[in-house]
C-alpha cells in the first residue's frame, strides 16, 4: 500500500511538472515577453528605416502631382509637400506606438511563440531578414504606387461622379 501511494505520488507530481513545462510555452505573453521580441527585431530602427524608405515613393507621388497639375498648383507645392510630408514622418511618436503594440502582440502570440520567434530572429537568417526589410517595403511600395495611384483615381473619379449626380438629383 505504502508503495502504490509513492507510485501514486511520484506519478502525479511527474503529470504535474510534465503538465507546467508544456503550459509554460503556452501562457499568454507578457509585456516584458513582447518588449523583449520587439528589441530583438529592432522594431523602432526597423520603423525608421521603413519610414526613410517610404519617404521615396511619396516625393514621387507628389511629384506626379505636381506634373498633373502644375497649372492650377503654386510653383513651392512640390517642395511644402515634400516638407510637409517628412516632417509628419519624422515626428511620429514612435515609442507611444511601440506600447500600443504591445497588447496585440499579447493577444496573438504566447510565450512560446515569442520565444521561437525570438530564436529565428537570432540567427543570422532572422537578422538579414531584418537588415533587408527595410530595402524590401521601400521597393515593394515603389512598385505597387502606380496601381495604388491609378485605383486611387479611380476611387476619386467615382466618388466625384456619385456627388454630380447626388446634386442634379437634389436640384431636381
Amino acid at each position: 500500500m505504502r508503495r502504490s501511494m509513492m507510485l501514486l505520488t511520484s506519478f502525479i507530481v511527474f503529470a504535474l511538472s510534465v503538465n507546467a513545462q508544456q503550459t509554460a510555452a503556452d501562457t499568454p505573453a507578457s509585456k516584458e515577453d513582447v518588449e523583449k521580441y520587439l528589441q530583438v527585431v529592432h522594431s523602432t530602427d526597423m520603423m525608421k528605416q521603413v519610414m526613410q524608405a517610404m519617404s521615396k515613393p511619396m516625393h514621387e507621388m507628389v511629384h506626379q502631382q505636381f506634373l498633373k497639375d502644375q497649372d492650377k498648383l503654386p510653383p513651392d507645392f512640390e517642395v511644402r509637400m515634400n516638407r510637409i510630408m517628412d516632417d509628419m514622418l519624422n515626428t511620429l511618436p514612435l515609442d507611444e506606438m511601440m506600447q500600443a503594440m504591445v497588447p496585440v502582440y499579447q493577444k496573438h502570440f504566447t510565450r512560446g511563440d515569442l520565444d521561437s520567434l525570438i530564436a529565428f530572429y537570432s540567427t543570422p537568417v532572422g537578422q538579414k531578414i531584418l537588415r533587408e526589410m527595410p530595402a524590401i517595403s521601400a521597393e515593394a511600395m515603389q512598385s505597387m504606387m502606380p496601381i495604388m495611384r491609378k485605383q486611387m483615381d479611380a476611387m476619386t473619379q467615382r466618388v466625384q461622379q456619385e456627388v454630380a449626380e447626388s446634386l442634379r438629383g437634389s436640384q431636381k
